[in-house]
C-alpha cells in the first residue's frame, strides 16, 4: 500500500477490524516503507494473531489483577524494539493512525495503566532495551529503561563492591518507571531519590526525534525525574551517579505483636525515625499474622545501617532502646547481600537471582499511599490494629524520612514530599481468588482503611506517590486529548503539590497536542485555534 492510500485511511472513518485492512497491517506498512528510514525489523511486532502475542503481554504484568480483563481491550500491537530508530517509528506511525501508545519497562505499574487502555492502542515493551554501561572511573552508568532494578544491582556489584545506587527494594521493578517517579529505596536518607542522583538522559519526544539533556533542555529533564512515567516521551537510557557504600552494612528485622507491646514501639518510632543518622534506615511493615482466634497484628522493624554492629547497637541504644536491639538480631553484610535480604531472598543466593524479571510472590492487590508530618496518636494507631483484624493479607509499609531528604528542595525536581515528613505510608490489601466479587469487597476495605486515616496524614493537600499510582484520587478519563487544568489537579497537587502547575507549563510545551496520555499523566492546556 502507498502512501496515498495510507493517507486516505486516515482522512475517512474506517473500522479497526476491516478484513481488507486491519490496522496492524496498516501499522507494519508505515513501519518498513514509509519508515524505512527508521526500520525494517518486523520481528519486533506482535499482533494479536502472533504467537508470541500472550506471552509478551503476560509476562511483564506483575499485579494479575487485569490479566483476564473482559472490559478493556488488549493492546493492538505488542512492540518490543531493539533500537531507538524503531521507537521512532513506532510513534510516528502511531500518531498518524490516531493511535494511543502506553509505554512498559517492568510492568509494576499499580493500576496497569503502562499497559492497559480504553483505547485502540500500541503497547511498545521495553524488555530489549536493558543495556548497563558502567564507569568506575567516573562513578556513573547508563542504564536503559527496560532494565530492572535487580540487573543495574547486579551490574554495578560485577564491576565494583565500593559504590552502590539509592534505588528501590523491589528488583523486578523496572528501570523506566521508577526512576520516572522519583524511586524511594533504603539509602534515601543518606543519597535522597533514585531521580535525585540522575544526571542525564536521552528521551523520543512525540515529533519521534531523540533528546540528550542539552536538546531537550532544563525544564523537560527536570519534568522526567519524578513527573510521573508515559507523559513526556518515552526516555530510553538515564545516566545515573553511584553512590559509595562502605564494605560491611548491617541489617537486622525484629518482629513484635501486639500482646508484646507493638503500639508503643510503633508511637515511639514515629518520634525520632526522621532525627536517625542519615547511615540508618528504620521502616516498619506492618501486617495481619495467624487465623481464627490466633489471629494478631504485628509490626516488623526492618533497617539497612551503613555501617557495622559495632557503631549501630550505639545508635540504636540512644535513639531507639524501647526496641531492645541487641547484636544476636543483626546481620552484617556487603551492599549486594542487602539487596538481597530486603528482596526476601537468602544472602547466600547467587547474585544472578536479582536478573529474575518476576517478582518472587506474585498476587492480585490494591494499593495507597500517605505522608505523615506529625505522629499518630496511640488511640489512632489501635483504630488501625482494629481495621487490620476484620481484613486478610494486609499491611502498611512506613518508610522513614528526614536525613538527605529534609536537605533537598520542593521544587528540585518533581517529587515535592521532602523537609516536614516523618515518613511515607503504603497501604496493601493483597487477595489469592480475584473475581468482581472478591475484588470488591477487599477494595472496599482498603478504601475504608484510607478514609480512617485521613486525620492522621498530611492535608491541603493529602498527599500521595506517584509511584504507588491510585486512580480513587481522581480520574482522568481522555475523552479527547486534553483534560482541564482543574479536572487534573484533583490527583496532580496530590501527587507534586506547587510542582504541578509547572509539569503542566512543561507538557504543553514539549507535547501541546498531548499524544502521550494516560489516565493519570500531566496533562496539556489546550491548544488555542
Amino acid at each position: 500500500m502507498g502512501f496515498i492510500a495510507l493517507l486516505y485511511f486516515l482522512h475517512v472513518s474506517f473500522s479497526f477490524t476491516t478484513a481488507s485492512y486491519p490496522v496492524h497491517e496498516i501499522f507494519m506498512q508505515c513501519m518498513s516503507t514509509k519508515f524505512n528510514a527508521y526500520t525494517k525489523n518486523m520481528q519486533i511486532i506482535h499482533n494479536q494473531n502472533s504467537p508470541l502475542y500472550s506471552h509478551l503481554l503476560q509476562s511483564s504484568q506483575q499485579n494479575p489483577r487485569w490479566l483476564n480483563s473482559t472490559t478493556l481491550p488488549k493492546p493492538l500491537i505488542v512492540l518490543t524494539p531493539f533500537h531507538e530508530s524503531e521507537i521512532q517509528a513506532a510513534i510516528v506511525c502511531s500518531k498518524m493512525l490516531g493511535l494511543q501508545v502506553r509505554v512498559r519497562s517492568g510492568g509494576h505499574d499499580y493500576e496497569g495503566l503502562s499497559y492497559l487502555c480504553k483505547k485502540p492502542f500500541v503497547l511498545v515493551d521495553l524488555v530489549n532495551l536493558r543495556s548497563i554501561e558502567i564507569n568506575v572511573e567516573e562513578k556513573t552508568a547508563w542504564v536503559q529503561s527496560g532494565a530492572t532494578l535487580g540487573e543495574l544491582y547486579y551490574a554495578i556489584a560485577k564491576e565494583t563492591g565500593v559504590y552502590g545506587f539509592p534505588a528501590g527494594l523491589c528488583p523486578s521493578v523496572g528501570i523506566g518507571g521508577h526512576f520516572s517517579g522519583g524511586g524511594l529505596g533504603t539509602m534515601l536518607r543518606k543519597y535522597g531519590l533514585a531521580a535525585d542522583n540522575v544526571i542525564d538522559a536521552y528521551l523520543v519526544d512525540a515529533n519521534g526525534k531523540v533528546l540528550g539533556r542539552k536538546e531537550m533542555g532544563e525544564d523537560l529533564f527536570w519534568a522526567i525525574r519524578g513527573g510521573g512515567g508515559g507523559t513526556f516521551g518515552i526516555v530510553l537510557s538515564w545516566k545515573i551517579k553511584l553512590v559509595p557504600v562502605p564494605p560491611k552494612v548491617t541489617g537486622f528485622t525484629v518482629s513484635k505483636s501486639l500482646k508484646q507491646g507493638v503500639g508503643k514501639l510503633v508511637h515511639r518510632w514515629q518520634y525520632i525515625v526522621d532525627k536517625l543518622h542519615e547511615d540508618l534506615f528504620v521502616r516498619v511493615i506492618i501486617q495481619d499474622v495467624g487465623k481464627g482466634n490466633e489471629k494478631t497484628v504485628q509490626a516488623s522493624f526492618n533497617s539497612l545501617f551503613l555501617g557495622g554492629i559495632d557503631k549501630l547497637i550505639p545508635l540504636m541504644n540512644k535513639s531507639f532502646p524501647e526496641l531492645g536491639l541487641q547484636a544476636k538480631d543483626c546481620v552484617e553484610m556487603s551492599w549486594i547481600q542487602s539487596v538481597l535480604y530486603f528482596s526476601g531472598y537468602q544472602m547466600d543466593q547467587p547474585l544472578e537471582v536479582l536478573l529474575d524479571r518476576n517478582v518472587l510472590y506474585k498476587s492480585y492487590f490494591k494499593a495507597k499511599s500517605d505522608f505523615v508530618k506529625e505522629p499518630i496518636s496511640e488511640a489512632g494507631l489501635e483504630g488501625i490494629w482494629e481495621r487490620f483484624l476484620e481484613e486478610e493479607l494486609v499491611f502498611m509499609i512506613m518508610d522513614p524520612f528526614g536525613g538527605k531528604m529534609n536537605e533537598i528542595s520542593e521544587s528540585e525536581i518533581p517529587f515535592p514530599h521532602r523537609n516536614g515528613n516523618l515518613y511515607n505510608i503504603q497501604y496493601l490489601v493483597k487477595w489469592e481468588v480475584n473475581g468482581f466479587r472478591a475484588s470488591n469487597k477487599h477494595v472496599h476495605w482498603i478504601r475504608m482503611l484510607y478514609r480512617y486515616m485521613k486525620p492522621y496524614v498530611s492535608s491541603s493537600p493529602r498527599a500521595a506517590y506517584i509511584n504507588y499510582r491510585d486512580l480513587d484520587l481522581g480520574r482522568n478519563k481522555i475523552e479527547n486529548n486534553f483534560t482541564s487544568y482543574e479536572e487534573g489537579s484533583v490527583w496532580g497537587t496530590k501527587y507534586f503539590k506547587g510542582n504541578f502547575k509547572r509539569l503542566v507549563d512543561v507538557k504543553s510545551k514539549v507535547d501541546p497536542l498531548n499524544f502521550f496520555r494516560n489516565e493519570q499523566s500531566i496533562p496539556s492546556l489546550p491548544v488555542s485555534i
